[in-house]
C-alpha cells in the first residue's frame, strides 16, 4: 500500500483513501479535510440525497483546475453502489446510469474522487428505479451585479408573502456561491415534473409583475443587472440542483447551508452578505446547535403544495 493511500472500513465495505494532503483550495483546505467534513455532516445530508439519482462536480485537481460533471456512474465504481438506468431526454436510446448514494461508503467513495459538489433532482426514483413525481419545488435566486444576496433575501420575502395563499411553506438555503435557493416540500404528488415546472414560472412571473424594479423571471443576461433572476427552471424534471450542505468549488470552502428566516430578513433589512457565507467549520457548529433546518422535506407532516395554509419559520 502506498503511503499516500489509507486503508479504511466503512459501513464494512474496504476502501482505500488517497492524496489526503493535496490541496483542493487556494486557502490550503485539503482533500482529507473534505473527507473529514462530508463524514460529520452526512447523518443529516445523506437524507436529502437518498433515493436521488446524483450528479457530481469532480475536481481532481483541485478547484482552480479543470473540474468536470460527473452524471454516469464510472465504471471502475464497486458493485455494491446502487444506480437508476435512466433515459436522456431526446437522446432516443441512450441511458445515464446514475450513482444512489444511499449510505456513508458510497459517500466516501465518491469524496476521494474529489468530488467536491454534489447536485440532484426535485424528484426521487420509485423501488423499481424509476422516477417518482416531484416532492420538491425549488426557487433558485440569483443575482446580477452588482445586486447581492441582501437583494435575493427581499426577493425571498416577496416570495413567501406570495405562496402563503397557495399553502406552501418555504425554507432557504445559500447556494454556496451568490445567491439564496428556496424549497418547499410539495404535498399533491399528482403533479408531473413539468406541471410544477409551469407553475413555479406563473410564480416567479408573478412575483416579477409585484416588484419589477428587482426581479426578473426572464433567463435574458441582457435584463439581469442590478436584478434577482428567479430562476424556476431548476424544476425541469432534467435539472438538478447543488444539495443542502454540499460544498461549492468556488475560491474559499464554502458550504449551500440552510438559514432561518430570521436570518433571512436580517440580511434582507441591510444585514452585510458576509453572514450569509458559511464555511464547513460554521455549518458543523450550526447543525451541532440547530439540527437540521431542512428537516422538514425529509420529514412526514410538512405541509406543501395544496396543502394547509402555513407562515414562515422563524
Amino acid at each position: 500500500m502506498s503511503p499516500e493511500r489509507v486503508p479504511v472500513t466503512v459501513e464494512g465495505r474496504e476502501l482505500s483513501l488517497s492524496n489526503l494532503d493535496k490541496r483542493l483550495y487556494p486557502t490550503g483546505f485539503t482533500k482529507g479535510e473534505l473527507l473529514d467534513y462530508y463524514a460529520k455532516i452526512a447523518p443529516v445530508m445523506l437524507p436529502h440525497l437518498k433515493g436521488r439519482p446524483v450528479t457530481v462536480k469532480r475536481f481532481p485537481d483541485g478547484v482552480g483546475g479543470q473540474g468536470f460533471i460527473e452524471k454516469n456512474l464510472p465504471r471502475h465504481a464497486p458493485d455494491w453502489i446502487p444506480t437508476a438506468v435512466l433515459p436522456r431526454k431526446g437522446r432516443g436510446s441512450d441511458t445515464t446510469r446514475f450513482p444512489l448514494i444511499e449510505g456513508l461508503a458510497a459517500f466516501t467513495w465518491f469524496v476521494n474522487l474529489a468530488a467536491i459538489e454534489f447536485h440532484t433532482p426535485m424528484w426521487r426514483v420509485d423501488k423499481k428505479g424509476q422516477p417518482s413525481p416531484p416532492d420538491l419545488v425549488v426557487f433558485d435566486l440569483d443575482p446580477g451585479a452588482p445586486a447581492t444576496i441582501v437583494e435575493c433575501c427581499q426577493v425571498a420575502r416577496h416570495l413567501v408573502e406570495h405562496l402563503e395563499s397557495d399553502g406552501v411553506e418555504l425554507l432557504a438555503k445559500t447556494s454556496g456561491s451568490k445567491g439564496l435557493q428556496l424549497y418547499g416540500r410539495i404535498a399533491e404528488r399528482r403533479w408531473s415534473g413539468e406541471r410544477v415546472n409551469a407553475w413555479a414560472h406563473e410564480v416567479a412571473e408573478a412575483v416579477e409583475h409585484e416588484v419589477p424594479d428587482l426581479v426578473v423571471s426572464r433567463m435574458s443576461k441582457s435584463l439581469r443587472p442590478g436584478k434577482i433572476l428567479i430562476d424556476w427552471s431548476q424544476n425541469n424534471p432534467a435539472k438538478t440542483t447543488v444539495t443542502v450542505y454540499s460544498m461549492r468549488a468556488v475560491e474559499r470552502p464554502s458550504v449551500s447551508t440552510p438559514v432561518t428566516w430570521g436570518e433571512v430578513r436580517a440580511c434582507a433589512d441591510g444585514g452585510d452578505p458576509a453572514t450569509l457565507a458559511f464555511s464547513p467549520e460554521d455549518v458543523l457548529g450550526r447543525v451541532s446547535d440547530h439540527g437540521d433546518l431542512f428537516a422538514p422535506l425529509v420529514s412526514a407532516g410538512n405541509t406543501g403544495l395544496a396543502g394547509k395554509k402555513s407562515k414562515a419559520r422563524s
